[in-house]
């Protein structure tokens, strides 16, 4: 997995957008304006953070030393991915979409309902779930 290739996949997730909030160098990437993915754009090794349940993120640390405590982030709810070839691409994809599916989960009923249903007149139309 590289950077083309991670933003290509979050950007297929629905109602995902990407933004650069904390200047140039880290990529940033919303659900219904909420953070779920970033990534580093300045550093020679590519890797990235991801929202995890706590109990699944103690277990990926423990399992793979290329996982480690959120950088800059709430350690206990995310990881911080070091992509270096040792973690097979299909692994971290579902990191990915687990950290999506966590911050969906957590948004507001009426907030989820409204992206579930298909928006009509020229509003943005989302329908949670796979990527296509």
């Amino acid at each position: 997995m590289n950077l083309e290739t991670l933003r290509d996949y979050c950007l297929k997730l629905p109602g995902v957008t990407e933004e650069l909030p904390f200047g140039p160098d880290t990529l940033v990437f919303k659900v219904m304006g909420k953070v779920f993915l970033l990534t580093p754009l300045d550093t020679p090794q590519h890797q990235f953070n991801a929202k995890c349940d706590p109990e699944k993120a103690e277990e990926l640390r423990e399992k793979y030393p290329d996982v480690r405590p959120g950088y800059h982030m709430n350690k206990k709810h995310w990881n911080t991915v070091y992509v270096t070839g040792s973690i097979p691409s299909d692994e971290l994809f579902s990191w990915v979409k687990d950290s999506y599916d966590l911050v969906v989960a957590s948004l507001p009923k009426k907030t989820r309902e409204e992206g579930s249903s298909r928006k009509s007149g020229g509003r943005l139309s989302i329908k949670f779930g796979k990527p296509e």
